[in-house]
């Protein structure tokens, strides 16, 4: 299964449950930070930390709970870049949340948090070494889906310096980099890996648009101009033919809605897409452009 069909199945499973998901997941993320943060303070033996990390070994024997506070655990050092991390972990998830809707959000959140646990268990039952994983790099990935949608959105950084957000971007990449360096040289393999599942949560969602992304203009530009030289005509006669059928006028390829079903709707026509493809106001901005 590709990524464009993969993404298109979750969006189909959004559409068709549009109750699933937590709604201000990250609000939600960040308040248990901040109470596990104050705890952690009151507890210099740190236990509480060891409790609440993802320990597979532990995990094994029936402390079931590590699944889900390994990720409410504080990832920042020092109260100023600890109330840093929150800020941005709050604006930049909520606006995926907006972009996306709930339940994509909370879809790729959770995905996030099953592969760096499965990872965790995997690595153990391998290895035989536990390897002790937290959320840092899940929401340090938060980076990228954002600077994949908005690369030009401005962010206040220590909220006076204006600075483009996919300038963040790579400043997060060269630290993912750096994190894996740090731990093969220190002959920690297995958290060596942690940050390289984090990207692939982040690919699974976000790649397709990347990979448009990183290709050279002029070769986008001639890929869309051939797409619609030679499939616009089957395009609109397929189209045309569904149209008789279905009773509709035009009908968003990523949710499925109809003008007939949806008539307060507003359907638009992709020119970055190649060949003739409808999208709902709702998914005009933000969907996985057709390269083929």
């Amino acid at each position: 299964m590709g990524l464009r069909s993969l993404n298109r199945k979750i969006d189909r499973f959004c559409m068709d449950h549009p109750r699933f998901g937590i709604p201000r997941l990250m609000t939600f993320v960040v308040i248990g930070k901040i109470i596990v943060w104050l705890f952690c303070q009151m507890d210099r033996t740190r236990t509480l930390e060891y409790f609440l990390y993802f320990d597979p070994a532990m995990f094994c024997r029936g402390q079931v709970w590590r699944l889900v506070t390994f990720a409410l655990l504080p990832d920042a050092d020092g109260i100023l870049w600890f109330a840093i991390a929150l800020y941005f972990y709050y604006f930049i998830g909520s606006s995926l949340e907006r972009a996306w809707g709930t339940g994509r959000f909370t879809i790729y959140y959770l995905s996030g948090m099953a592969m760096t646990a499965l990872y965790s268990l995997l690595y153990y039952w391998i290895s035989g070494r536990a390897v002790w994983v937290n959320s840092s790099y899940l929401n340090l990935s938060l980076f990228f889906a954002f600077a994949t949608l908005w690369p030009d959105q401005r962010v206040l950084l220590f909220f006076f310096i204006p600075v483009k957000i996919k300038w963040l971007a790579w400043l997060d990449a060269a630290m993912f980099g750096l994190s894996v360096l740090q731990y093969l040289f220190s002959g920690s393999i297995g958290l060596a890996l942690v940050p390289v599942v984090a990207v692939a949560n982040y690919l699974l969602f976000c790649g397709e648009w990347l990979f448009d992304a990183l290709r050279p203009s002029s070769v986008r530009r001639q890929a869309r101009q051939k797409a619609k030289t030679i499939q616009f005509k089957q395009a609109a006669q397929k189209i045309q033919r569904e149209q008789q059928s279905q009773g509709y006028t035009r009908r968003c390829e990523v949710c499925g809605r109809t003008d007939r079903d949806h008539p307060e709707l507003e359907f638009r026509y992709c020119s970055r897409c190649a060949g003739f493809h409808c999208f709902c106001a709702d998914h005009i901005n933000d969907h996985i452009h057709f390269t083929e």
